[in-house]
């Protein structure tokens, strides 16, 4: 295997291709199937504003950052290898790759696990991004609990709008409905009123801020609405660089929430040799989701690998045994025999 440099790059079992909750999992357990295997990371965690990782057992509420910092920690103890920087292209070279990363290194991979997570677009509304994380959040699951019985406001924006609102009645019975670019039609509003939430007509301009703090939410003729929350649903589109260089299509996720890179339930995709796991693959999972594909993957990686090194070993096996030379089945050839044998 070799670089368009002509130099002979590291090469390892996997490379994992970002360093989140999917990635560190799944270098975890291949690092403790004695792979050799390789994070590269580019340090741009989705979850970084966030104040803390929620539903993740026994670890709920931990900072995002430190979580990441133990996965390391834990990675490096099986001997794992981490690399910061951002990879740019992956590229076949013979039965693996060769992965490019943006300070012009590379390194070599028997397989790829890509975990580079997602991008939210958020709605275009001055102080969403400011606050993105903070008090404008969109995971009931996420940040639920945290907002629980405060006034909070979800904004409409595109199909999973009524679905964010009801799951959001679960946890404040002080819910409006911010109709915005996406009102709700004569069904939906059944629903909003049979729940007790109420709806605001009209586009929203931008949120109000004092002392840090999300206070209301202004519509385009001025009238200021008081929130303390602000939910929306964001597009979310894969951090998918790498998995185009491989030949890979984005394409429109079937629930409308944004799109995604499509992949067997294994994480495998269309290109041999290929995996993904957590955001990138799946939109909607959490951390703790997006670890646990990253194992299950990492797992399938290994099995892959187990067969084709047992293909190479039977191959190199019948160069060394010529034909009719009496070696049977199970019995090993001269070359094989323990000592003592």
């Amino acid at each position: 295997m070799t670089t368009t440099n002509g130099q002979d790059p590291a090469t390892y079992d996997v490379v994992v291709v970002g360093g989140g909750g999917a990635g560190l999992g799944g270098a975890l357990t291949l690092a403790r199937s004695r792979r050799s295997v390789l994070v590269i990371d580019a340090g741009e965690p989705r979850n970084a504003p966030a104040d803390g990782v929620h539903g993740f057992l026994t670890r709920d509420g931990i900072a995002p950052a430190e979580l990441l910092e133990l996965g390391r920690a834990e990675v490096r103890g099986y001997g794992g290898h981490l690399r910061g920087g951002r990879v740019v292209s992956a590229v076949r070279d013979g039965d693996g790759f060769v992965v490019t990363l943006d300070d012009g290194g590379s390194v070599g991979a028997r397989r790829l696990l890509v975990a580079t997570g997602l991008v939210d677009e958020l709605p275009d509304v001055p102080g969403v991004r400011e606050r993105w994380g903070r008090d404008v959040i969109h995971c009931p699951y996420c940040h639920g609990w945290e907002a629980r019985d405060r006034p909070i406001g979800v904004l409409a924006t595109g199909p999973m709008a009524m679905h964010q609102v009801l799951l959001f009645r679960q946890l404040t019975a002080d819910l409006t409905f911010f109709a915005h670019t996406a009102p709700p039609n004569d069904d939906e509003r059944e629903q909003l009123a049979a729940r007790g939430i109420a709806v605001v007509d009209g586009e929203v301009a931008s949120l109000t801020v004092a002392d840090d703090r999300l206070t209301g939410v202004r519509l385009r003729d001025g009238t200021v609405v008081e929130r303390e929350v602000l939910a929306v649903a964001p597009r979310f589109h894969p951090r998918a660089d790498v998995l185009i260089s491989l030949g890979l299509e984005v394409t429109e996720h079937p629930s409308g929430m944004g799109t995604e890179i499509a992949a067997d339930a294994n994480g495998q995709t269309a290109v041999p040799g290929v995996w993904v796991a957590g955001n990138v693959a799946n939109p909607a999972a959490q951390v703790l989701g997006a670890a646990a594909a990253g194992t299950w993957a990492a797992a399938i990686i290994n099995a892959d690998l187990v067969a084709e090194d047992t293909q190479r070993a039977v191959a190199a096996r019948r160069d060394r045994v010529p034909v009719g030379s009496g070696a049977g089945v199970g019995e090993p050839a001269a070359g094989d025999r323990g000592h003592g044998s």
